[in-house]
């Protein structure tokens, strides 16, 4: 959310923005960040479905803006002493939509009351194009750590395993699609839970190398392997090859145990 705002104010040139998400299990959504602001007014304010501007852009499922929040007649005005406190007049309200369910909202507002042209708007839906991709991910990743969880019930170790592996590749396969660097490392490091690797192991692997491992681990043809990582297949025959060599194996069977055995892979 706070790259998000950064970025918007990047480039749009609003001095203010702010936003945060839709609490689970609950019609209102918590404002969490605050960019360019001068008091603390907004800061965790509960804006309930359908009340003010967020909430009605949460409502609706679309942007919505006023030039004069205090006296617009196309909102509600519970909020109205929080967004004076700060100062604002004119404010846009963007939802982040994930699968058809609104998840949050970015703010932008100016202090001077004039009207936010189609620019702005254009670059505050780009905003929160990349938070929905960011939740989005985020859960995927939990989906795919909570199928790897033991379940409550006595589960045969072998199915239990395969489901961590499949998990492992699952991730790793994910990974390299997220452009954000700093959620990238967040998955990695998650992915990692899920095997018992620890730093000065005698076999270290490229990330490339282990990518192509786990889905190989995971059951994957060299072909199903690429469509999955995004390769050619010659490519990831390439990565195989040398992950053989460094594992000092001769066949894919023998690489994925060597893996295993050295704490790279579940």
């Amino acid at each position: 959310m706070r790259r998000a705002l950064v970025r918007l104010r990047r480039t749009t040139g609003l001095p203010v923005a702010f936003g945060g998400l839709v609490e689970p299990g609950r019609r209102q959504l918590r404002i969490s960040e605050l960019h360019g602001t001068a008091t603390e007014s907004l800061r965790t304010l509960a804006v309930t479905t359908g009340n003010g501007l967020g909430g009605k852009a949460v409502a609706l499922a679309r942007p919505c803006a006023v030039t004069d929040y205090s006296s617009s007649r196309q909102i509600t005005h519970e909020y109205d002493a929080a967004v004076a406190a700060e100062g604002l007049c004119s404010v846009l309200a963007v939802p982040v939509v994930v699968r058809r369910r609104v998840r949050g909202v970015l703010y932008g507002a100016l202090r001077t009351a004039q009207p936010l042209g189609d620019r702005t708007l254009t670059a505050a839906v780009a905003a929160a194009r990349d938070v929905e991709q960011a939740l989005v991910v985020r859960d995927e990743v939990r989906g795919l750590l909570d199928a790897a969880l033991p379940e409550p019930a006595p589960v045969a170790q072998g199915a239990g395993r395969e489901q961590v592996r499949e998990a492992h590749a699952a991730l790793r396969a994910l990974a390299p699609r997220i452009a954000d660097t700093a959620l990238r490392s967040e998955l990695l490091a998650a992915c990692a839970l899920l095997t018992s690797e620890h730093p000065g192991a005698a076999v270290t692997l490229a990330p490339r190398e282990l990518d192509v491992l786990a889905c190989v681990a995971a059951g994957s043809t060299n072909a199903a392997a690429a469509e999955r990582l995004g390769l050619r297949a010659e490519t990831v025959k390439g990565y195989l090859r040398s992950a053989m060599r460094k594992l000092g194996t001769h066949t894919r069977g023998e690489a994925v145990v060597a893996a295993r055995r050295a704490g790279l892979l579940p």
